[in-house]
């Protein structure tokens, strides 16, 4: 029976996944700051690395696979710099302190929940992208202090799918088995999107926004996919960023993607080296 660990197992997308797993028979670790099984602060990196420990240990050292739904909106009280603690550096952290399970099970699956945001919503800081993906957790925090929470979302959710994108082809995760992808969601019916303490400004810009399916998603809906994504119909994806949002990007970004590639003379001799 495989073993799954979720982050953010309390609410939202995370407690819909951990419901969906649970059901389908498999064992499951909830990592959350309250009514779970592992209750831990993933802001800091402590609470990282002690939940890491504690999830390593009720799993008996063998995760077949993590889901990452731990993260904060753009909610009224949050501040830019405990966004970028949480939602970029919290979800990282963790997935490094689990390694050695990942590694145990032999295939493994890590999924990373990010946000349609990231192509979707004007004026993102790339700045903060780049001190999030350089691992500059100070100098990422002071940044997105000085920001607001609701431009500071999709920084940190676009470095978490580049970061995906990146430590899916590296040797030290895929050469043991370990695959990394990511699920964008779009507007999803959670207190992130609809609760009392959504910030005013996110509120109006909520009530544009373009959905072609004409409906918020459901919980239960990105669910459905990340345990689609732990399992054996997905081996072959490694680093996609799958988006589910009811086709907002294809609506907003119909011709950026797919991008064609255009490498330089370097970039072609670096990926395919003449044969001696």
């Amino acid at each position: 029976m495989p073993t799954y660990a979720i982050t953010g197992a309390a609410s939202g997308i995370g407690a819909a996944t951990r419901t969906r797993l649970l059901d389908a028979g498999h064992a499951v670790v909830g990592v959350d700051i309250h009514d779970v099984d592992v209750v831990a602060d993933l802001s800091t990196p402590g609470g990282r690395d002690d939940a890491a420990k504690a999830t390593t240990e009720l799993a008996g050292g063998r995760l077949d696979g993590v889901i990452c739904c731990a993260g904060l909106g753009p909610l009224a009280g949050h501040s830019g710099g405990k966004l970028a603690a949480v939602n970029y550096f919290g979800t990282v952290g963790f997935v490094e302190g689990i390694r050695s399970a990942l590694e145990a099970a032999g295939a493994a699956s890590v999924v990373v929940v990010s946000s349609s945001s990231t192509t979707t919503q004007p004026g993102l800081p790339e700045e903060l992208v780049a001190d999030c993906l350089a691992g500059n957790e100070t100098d990422a925090v002071t940044r997105a202090d000085e920001l607001t929470a609701i431009p500071t979302y999709p920084a940190t959710k676009l470095a978490l799918a580049r970061w995906i994108r990146r430590e899916a082809i590296r040797p030290e995760w895929i050469e043991r088995g370990v695959r990394f992808n990511a699920i964008a969601p779009g507007m999803i019916d959670t207190p992130m999107t609809g609760g009392d303490d959504l910030d005013p400004d996110l509120a109006k810009a909520l009530d544009f926004y373009p959905v072609p399916l004409g409906r918020r998603g459901r919980p239960e809906e990105i669910a459905a996919l990340a345990e689609f994504l732990l399992g054996p119909g997905s081996t072959l994806m490694c680093g996609s960023v799958v988006f589910a949002d009811g086709g907002t990007d294809a609506q907003l970004r119909q011709d950026d993607w797919p991008a064609p590639w255009h490498p330089t003379q370097d970039e072609l001799s670096r990926h395919f080296p003449p044969r001696k």
